[in-house]
């Protein structure tokens, strides 16, 4: 790392001259080839996710989240409402292409464009979501969009008892930066938060990796991987 020093000698950060704040993310479709993310619009989306989350029948995908599960559609329907209403967190419904349904939902959060930071979370994808190239695909949708739209730090955080997450976040290229302790309180529980982030520099080479992964030709004809992206990812890193 290149080191800069003020006319005191003091170590400093690097100069951004010419660097402006982004826009705030907006309220717009992020197609991909599997994947189409839509701002969330309860009316449409509301019963075909409740349906989908109901999949999970002992509520397992709830378990790190600060809210649910949702015993009723009504209660899920009105915390959707809100949750729509809202520009951060700035919520999306995934939309698996192939079968043109609602599988998931995931946010913007903590978006703060005078830091050029900004954090994705409340990913809630059901179980016809697992471990499909969708799920997979809105993730780098959402990141390749925030880090288009000029956003210089890409956060993911976590319980860092939830070892899904974290191998998640490692899996799509984030870098762990670190735990902090009894950051938080929900559902009773005290909470340890680990933090991961990608950096604007890192991300070319993060993007190469999603590429790879994503192209028709890393699928046999039953849908199967041929290079995991976690091998991909590590290359990246790497590099």
């Amino acid at each position: 790392m290149t080191t800069h020093t003020n006319a005191l000698g003091q170590p400093i950060g690097p100069s951004l001259d010419g660097w402006q704040a982004p826009p705030r993310p907006p309220r717009t479709v992020i197609d991909g080839r599997w994947a189409r993310l839509e701002p969330l619009d309860p009316d449409r989306h509301a019963r075909a996710l409740f349906d989908a989350n109901a999949l999970d029948a002992d509520g397992r995908n709830w378990t790190y989240l600060p809210i649910g599960p949702f015993p009723t559609f009504a209660a899920y329907d009105e915390w959707l409402r809100r949750m729509a209403a809202g520009d951060d967190p700035l919520f999306f419904t995934l939309i698996d292409r192939d079968a043109d349904r609602p599988v998931g939902v995931a946010s913007y959060l903590r978006i703060d464009p005078a830091a050029g930071s900004i954090e994705v979370g409340h990913i809630n994808f059901s179980p016809l979501a697992q471990r499909t190239r969708a799920a997979t695909e809105a993730m780098f949708l959402m990141m390749r969009h925030a880090f288009g739209l000029g956003y210089r730090r890409y956060e993911w955080k976590c319980d860092a008892l939830n070892a899904p997450s974290r191998a998640a976040a490692e899996r799509f290229g984030f870098a762990y930066e670190g735990l902090f302790r009894q950051a938080t309180i929900y559902k009773g529980r005290s909470r340890d938060t680990a933090w991961y982030s990608i950096v604007d520099h890192e991300f070319p080479a993060i993007e190469r990796a999603f590429g790879q992964w994503l192209a028709p030709d890393n699928f046999d004809a039953e849908g199967r991987q041929r290079q995991r992206l976690a091998d991909l990812m590590t290359a990246a890193r790497a590099s």
